[in-house]
Parts: C-alpha cells; structure tokens; sequence
C-alpha cells in the first residue's frame, strides 16, 4: 500500500482503533476523511494528523446509523473529488443487556450501524474500486462474533454478520484485484469498555486487552498483505477456536445464575 497522494476513508475514525489506523495509514502518506458523529475528536485527529504528517485530513461529522447515511458519505466524497483508495468499516457500538430490554432506538442504532451502513459503503465504494482494478477494504468485527450469548444478544451476532459479509465479499472481489479483510479484536482498550469498572492497566499487562495502536498496525498489515482475516493475539485466536465449543447449557445455566442475582 502506497498512500501518497491517496485517500482512505475511516469511520470512527474519533477514537480507539478507527484513530489509530488513521494514524498508521497517514504515515504511509494516504489523506485521510475522518467521519463520526464527534466533531470535537474529529477537529483534533484533523490538526494533529495534518501538523505530523504533512498529509490533508477531511472530516465529517455524521450519524451513521442512519439508513441513508452511507449515500451522504458517497456524495460527499463524489462532490469533493476525493477518490477513494482504502475503505475502512470500523464505527460501532456496544450494547449490553437482554434484547427485549433494550431501547427500540439502541436496537435500530446497532443494526444499521454494524450491518446495513458498512453494507452499502462496501456496494458504493466497491463499484469504483472495481473500475480502477485497485482498492482496499476493511471491515472491523469482533471475537463476539462467535458468541451468540444472551446479553451481548444484539452485538455478536451483528458483528458475525460483518465477518461472514466480508468473507463473501473478499471471493467475489478477488479477480477485480480489491483486497478485502476482516480485522476481528479480541478486548482492546477503547470507549467501548467501562475502565472504572475493570482494572484495565493489569489486563493489558496480562495480555488480555490489547493497545488500539498494536491493533490497528497489525490490521493494516493484514489488509495490505491481502489476508483474508486479521485477529491480534494469540489469546484471542484461541478464544475463537474455543468459545464455540462451550455446550449451550453450561451458558443458560450462567445466564439463569446472573439473572437469578440481578432480581434478587
């Protein structure tokens, strides 16, 4: 991947591992549209990235889980002439709790935003990258994808649907020449977790949660060495193999328990 003079576009690029393959990727010289829905980190990456780099930095500030959301980026790329190289699906959210107690808003919320937006931004850019014969694409999934556990009932499984849709997508976009992988993360140090619930400095000590920085090298690497899958950590690649093999009662037993606690 030669950036210079190049676009890669990033959403969530305001924090966590979204900045950080900003970083990376403006290191290797491509400019950067930065979009999310927070102007302030938005504005910061901007000037940090543009003042070190030497590279030019679009930003935009948009909801994503919007339904038309992934046309307003289209044409605000299409409008500003800006051609892009490198896609990067990487926005997401993490809500926890049973489905049916989840807010109707949060349950649109993650769906478009972990399934339908990185479907159509894949469909949009994808069609050019097509004629160029050149592009790469990104999409950022999760361990959970292969945990269909009550709780995290609304993020593994749409996050599974991000990994499969990239698997597919990397066959039927091979012989155009789009590379096409899937960054799957294990716990990383991002917003999406609470650290004063959890004793994040030791956990990252032990190896179990990753730096986003660590993470976003190794998913660049994967996505420019064309590999299929990109899951840092051993610990991690472990899991993946693991967790599916956990009998499906020994997990209603732990959600029984948990429940029973949480009403008592």
């Amino acid at each position: 991947m030669n950036g210079t003079g190049k676009y890669a576009l990033v959403t969530g690029a305001s924090s966590g591992i979204g900045r950080q393959i900003s970083v990376v990727l403006a290191q290797q010289g491509y400019n950067i549209i930065a979009v999310s829905n927070q102007p302030e980190q938005l504005y910061d990456l901007k000037e940090k990235l543009e003042q070190c780099c030497s590279i030019k930095v679009h930003t935009l500030n948009i909801d994503l889980a919007k339904e038309n959301s992934a046309d307003q980026i289209f044409d605000f790329c299409e409008n500003n002439k800006l051609e892009v190289e490198v896609l990067i699906n990487n926005a997401g959210i993490l809500v926890f709790g049973e489905v049916m107690k989840v807010e109707y808003s949060q349950l649109k919320t993650i769906v478009n935003l972990h399934m339908t937006t990185p479907a159509f931004l894949c469909r949009l850019f994808g069609a050019i990258m097509i004629l160029r014969k050149k592009g790469f694409i990104l999409n950022v999934s999760s361990i959970s994808a292969v945990m269909p556990y009550p709780g995290i009932s609304l993020y593994g499984p749409t996050k599974a649907f991000l990994r499969y849709y990239t698997r597919a997508l990397r066959t039927e976009m091979k012989s155009y020449g789009v590379h096409v992988t899937c960054l799957i993360p294990g716990a990383t140090a991002t917003a999406l977790y609470n650290a004063n619930n959890i004793n994040m400095p030791l956990l990252m000590r032990l190896g179990i949660v990753k730096k986003p920085e660590t993470v976003a090298l190794k998913a660049v690497k994967a996505l420019s060495g064309n590999r299929a899958e990109c899951i840092p950590g051993l610990l991690n690649k472990l899991i993946i193999l693991l967790l599916p093999c956990i009998p499906h009662f020994v997990i209603s037993l732990i959600h029984k328990h948990t429940d029973f606690v949480k009403k008592n």
